[in-house]
């Protein structure tokens, strides 16, 4: 689904029965200037979307922005300004806001995370605990913050997970054979990644030929001990439990890859609003 797309369906949920308050009380060529005023610290995301929801609404608004997505903003920071028909920019002002918000605290959340494990080359990722037909937009909004993104879809690589396991073991399938089935029937070059729980399962995973384990909500020692039982060149992941406090932890054994849930199921959303300048109304 394109950025469009998700624009149309947004507006289409708050606006599609009109703005019965703004008709009826603001002239329709009433014209003003908005800003869009941040009240904390994070991380920008979202302010292409937001412009490009404003004019949407009304092709005539003339938009500033004066802060790219990605960089760093702080209380007072105006990151852009609308120009035009005051009631279009009412109309536009909640769902463009839910955008820029929503993708700001992903972004401003995924930084925080990346701060968090130090010195470490270990890769920040997220994951597909995203909302609903806001994919495409909260990966992006993740990569604004200094993440990288996993898998955008079931398709695009073979994640071995708990349900997969226990499924084929009660068929009398083994993690070894799993794995060995997975190997075989995979799409040339792709990715076989395995969920385990214990280095016993992360060692015969790896033998199996997995090229990839992921150790499920595993401490960090757990962790260690597997890491020096795989033979070399096997990727790692860490996954589960991942918090501020413990990521560092993590960081330290050695991963290859940390993904974090929370990234995009739930950060706070940035306050950000909008003001008109009565002045020039």
């Amino acid at each position: 689904m394109s950025d469009s797309n998700i624009i149309d369906i947004a507006l289409a949920e708050d606006i599609s029965h009109g703005d019965i308050t703004s008709s009826i009380l603001i002239p329709p060529e009433l014209q003003g200037k908005a800003s869009i005023l941040v009240k904390a610290k994070g991380v920008l995301a979202g302010n292409e979307v937001a412009r490009d929801v404003f004019l949407k609404v009304d092709p005539s608004l003339e938009v500033e922005l004066f802060i790219k997505d990605g960089a760093k903003v702080k209380p007072g920071d105006v990151v852009a300004t609308v120009t035009g028909r005051v009631i279009s920019i009412l109309k536009a002002e909640r769902v463009a806001l839910n955008f820029l918000q929503r993708l700001s605290g992903i972004a401003s959340q995924t930084a925080q995370f990346v701060a968090r494990k130090g010195d470490s080359p270990v890769k920040i990722v997220d994951t597909r605990k995203t909302t609903p037909g806001l994919r495409e937009l909260e990966k992006y909004a993740v990569r604004m913050g200094g993440g990288q993104n996993h898998r955008f879809h079931l398709g695009d690589a073979i994640l071995i997970k708990d349900n997969h396991i226990a499924v084929l073991r009660k068929m009398g399938i083994n993690l070894a054979e799993v794995v060995r089935k997975a190997k075989e029937k995979a799409p040339r070059g792709m990715t076989v990644e395995v969920e385990v729980t214990t280095p016993e399962e992360a060692l015969e995973a790896a033998e199996a030929g997995a090229t990839m384990i992921m150790f499920d909500n595993m401490s960090p020692d757990l962790m260690r001990q597997a890491l020096n039982l795989l033979p070399r060149g096997v990727k790692t992941e860490a996954s589960g439990g991942i918090t501020l406090d413990n990521i560092a932890a993590v960081a330290k054994t050695g991963v290859d890859i940390i993904s974090i849930g929370a990234l995009t199921h739930s950060p706070k959303a940035l306050d950000i609003s909008l003001e008109l300048e009565l002045e020039s109304i």
